[in-house]
């Protein structure tokens, strides 16, 4: 039986004059791993902070399982972004700990669950070290395990493997499908088509703000008449894709705050760090 964990419903999203986000329909089934695949500016970072509820849609609304709001549902989201947002003064394990903290989650629960996803990784050695030196890679590696001390039931990642060498992409990977087994669902954004074809259970394609593919390899090869996923992307992408956009937008105090907390950009009297840092 399918349990539907997350529904999108007809959900837009506007900065100014420019839509980003075009009516977007989607449900995120429990264990799935999804490939949101597009280029740089295709959509993908806007969709990861409209279901982590980072942005509010401008039209259209996102729930959770049961109808629950993303607003409600943000102990149970784990989310790796673009930028790791680590605090450069405190070890790794402070970091996870001090955002498990944040969730209500107990030392001992998050020592535990970090403890078992670290050896994997190859970061049990350093999660006493301050993230200062850390490489990208490490920093990335680092982002994840703080993503999964809580252990939430949806996990977003936005090009996790960016920065990783091989060895550390693939470890992830392994990872990944892991959680799967586990129950646990993933949406994975790349514009990497190999590493999404690899671990991913359906590939939902995205180019400048629409939903252009959905399904699994196969659903996609059969609906575009193509023989790989590449030339089906490219046949579905025709048009050429817009700049990538940043924005900063009016939002509430708590989405406000929420945002924050995944950039790195706390006021130090809330993340108990000089701003000298």
């Amino acid at each position: 039986m399918v349990e539907i964990l997350l529904t999108v419903r007809n959900v837009s999203k506007q900065f100014g004059d420019l839509r980003v986000l075009n009516s977007v329909d989607l449900d995120i089934q429990k264990g799935e791993i999804i490939g949101l695949v597009g280029s740089n500016g295709a959509g993908k970072t806007t969709l990861l902070r409209l279901l982590s509820g980072v942005y509010l849609p401008s039209e259209g609304e996102i729930r959770f399982e049961n109808g629950e709001s993303i607003e409600k549902a943000r102990q149970r989201i784990g989310v790796v972004p673009e930028s790791t947002g680590l605090y450069s003064r405190l070890t790794a394990w402070e970091n996870i700990r001090y955002h498990s903290r944040l969730y209500g989650v107990s030392d001992e629960f998050a020592w535990r669950r970090t403890s078992q996803l670290a050896s994997p990784l190859g970061m049990t050695d350093s999660l006493a070290r301050h993230t200062k030196g850390f490489s990208r890679g490490m920093r990335q590696k680092t982002a994840l395990l703080r993503a999964l001390a809580h252990s939430p039931h949806l996990l977003l990642l936005d090009e996790p493997t960016a920065g990783l060498d091989i060895t550390s992409a693939r470890t992830l990977k392994k990872l990944i499908l892991k959680l799967k087994e586990e129950g646990g669902t993933v949406v994975y954004s790349t514009h990497q088509l190999a590493e999404a074809e690899q671990i991913c259970t359906r590939i939902v394609i995205i180019h400048n703000g629409d939903i252009r593919g959905n399904g699994t390899v196969k659903d996609i090869l059969e609906a575009t008449q193509q023989t790989t996923l590449e030339g089906a992307y490219v046949h579905l992408t025709k048009d050429d894709a817009r700049p990538r956009f940043e924005a900063e937008e009016k939002s509430t105090k708590i989405s406000s705050w929420w945002r924050q907390l995944f950039t790195g950009k706390l006021p130090p009297t809330v993340r108990g760090v000089d701003e000298s840092e």
